[in-house]
């Protein structure tokens, strides 16, 4: 082992996770340990040596512990490289710094509580642990920087190896360091020119307004991470990855947990499916599933078991559900699994799969499965961006959609039953996730026909209803915006149709329901509107 390169440790943390039991190895290793505040308090209550800061710069901690780290011999013993700036480290009276460990003040989780003060979110802006970061992030050619604690066991294998860190290391998790500031900083910006900096009252969410100013503050830097290569994009002549945001709610895509049997590996199409998968099969409390192809619902039910909720999805399109992505919002059990194998299907994705589950599905190599874990509620608050040239369009999650067809205005003679406004409740949380211009036909808690995506909603309505045939008839009709027209309200009708629900707001809104009334449909007006682009 060669002459030992980590001589001194300087530790000052906020998350003390794992700290104690690294910072006693070091000791072990004969690592001199320095140390501020809190933190030398920590570690010179479990009996390990550690120098304070103060008695190293010879310099208080002033104003309230504002200003304790930034002083020339700190920073010094971090920047100097050895060999070339030795001289100037002595006449500071430093000495070498070789490996800086520090997290950072918890500002994001701070500015998250409403409870508390602006104040108080001010005084978590952290000032001398970015700078040490930095500083030892700039200098890894000699310095390692530590900010996760997740990164002490390895890097502690590699000192007590050969007393040192190595180039690729040291190299990463400045990488590393320098994400975190960037992300520290970027949620700092954020906070101080959005809604809680400023006197304006919050603007509320009124049809035809701009909403919820508290949400676009005026600078967004959005901290995204690696996580893994793709085969390609969307196409096989464009390459891809997958970068997760770093604040992933659990229960999101990016939280979620590969357990399939190492087939091959997700792809760009099938993340997107996935995802749109996963917010249509939220909207559902009881045992669902949701049959996506192409972005698109193909097949949606609900049933008192999740194996007769699959199977009514699947048999709603059976055609489309070939090689397309299942979402199901309960854990998986082997019922459903069998049933699951009998189709060629891309993934499934769901909170969890039982062991016998996962021995029938394992059998299928190239079926992706995907276990989110914690599962997140249809309403969860987020925001949503899409990528346009040069910039982004940000917006609100579409999280409504309970009981507004219940809570709709009968506007026609006849009132839905009880039985059709059931229907129409199940058809209108799927038409919500199914591309713009969308019509959803239901029967009960099943999808019976889907049209989707296309420039004319009466060729919506008709696609839906040649999906669907026969069963059409007597079935209801959801559409994620108003009827410009008659025309769609007559096509609906000439196949059977008994029951819409819509928004309503165009100016043809008495013609069309005219055109409901002639031929002894009931409809529903919602007053909301589901695009989806």
């Amino acid at each position: 082992m060669r002459a030992m390169a980590i001589r001194t440790a300087l530790l000052s943390v906020s998350d003390k996770t794992g700290l104690l039991s690294f910072a006693a190895a070091l000791s072990k290793c004969g690592v001199r340990l320095l140390s501020s505040g809190g933190t030398a308090k920590a570690l010179a209550a479990e009996g390990i040596p550690v120098e304070t800061v103060e008695s190293y710069t010879e310099s208080p901690e002033v104003m309230g512990g504002r200003v304790k780290t930034l002083h020339p011999r700190v920073h010094g013993g971090i920047l100097a490289r050895e060999g070339v700036d030795d001289a100037d480290l002595t006449r500071l009276g430093g000495r070498f710094i070789d490996l800086v460990v520090v997290n950072l003040y918890p500002f994001e989780r701070v500015a998250a509580n409403p409870a508390a003060s602006f104040a108080e979110v001010v005084e978590n802006i952290d000032i001398g642990g970015p700078s040490m970061v930095r500083s030892a992030a700039k200098n890894h050619a000699r310095v390692t920087v530590l900010c996760d604690p997740n990164d002490y066991a390895a890097v502690l294998v590699e000192i007590e190896t050969t007393g040192d860190v190595s180039p690729a290391t040291r190299m990463r998790l400045a990488a590393k360091a320098f994400a975190l500031t960037a992300a520290y900083d970027a949620a700092v910006s954020g906070v101080l020119s959005g809604a809680r900096a400023s006197a304006k009252p919050l603007v509320t969410a009124e049809a035809g307004t701009v909403a919820v100013e508290s949400a676009f503050p005026r600078y967004l830097t959005l901290p995204f991470e690696r996580a893994y290569a793709l085969r390609y994009g969307e196409n096989p002549h464009q390459a891809g990855a997958f970068y997760a945001e770093r604040s992933a709610l659990a229960g999101s895509i990016a939280r979620a947990e590969s357990v399939g049997a190492g087939g091959k590996e997700l792809s760009f199409n099938n993340l997107v499916d996935v995802d749109a998968a996963l917010e249509a099969v939220r909207e559902f409390d009881g045992p669902a599933a949701v049959v996506v192809k192409h972005t698109n619902p193909c097949g949606a039910a609900a049933s008192g078991s999740l194996v007769d909720a699959y199977r009514a999805a699947r048999d709603a399109d059976a055609l489309s559900a070939f090689g397309g992505i299942v979402a199901l919002n309960r854990e998986v059990d082997e019922a459903t699994a069998k049933l699951l194998a009998e189709t060629f299907l891309e993934c499934v994705v769901a909170p969890c799969f039982s062991a016998a589950a996962l021995a029938v599905l394992h059998t299928k190599k190239n079926l992706r499965l995907l276990a989110t874990g914690a599962w997140l509620a249809g309403d969860h608050a987020a925001l949503q961006y899409k990528r346009i040239g040069g910039g982004l369009v940000v917006q609100t999650r579409d999280a409504t959609s309970a009981s507004e067809v219940t809570r709709g205005k009968v506007v026609t003679r006849r009132a839905p039953t009880a039985e059709e406004l059931a229907s129409l409740e199940f058809a209108w949380r799927v038409a919500k996730h199914v591309k713009s211009n969308a019509i959803v036909l239901a029967k009960g808690e099943r999808t019976v026909g889907v049209g989707a995506g296309q420039m004319s909603r009466v060729i919506s309505v008709q696609i839906a209803c040649e999906k669907a045939g026969e069963a059409a008839r007597g079935s209801v009709l959801a559409s994620d915006a108003f009827f410009p027209f008659p025309d769609g309200l007559e096509r609906a009708a000439s196949h059977g149709i008994t029951a819409v629900a819509q928004p309503g707001g165009s100016v043809k809104d008495p013609d069309v329901i005219a055109a409901a009334d002639a031929h002894g449909l009931a409809m529903v007006m919602t007053g909301v509107r589901h695009f989806r682009h």
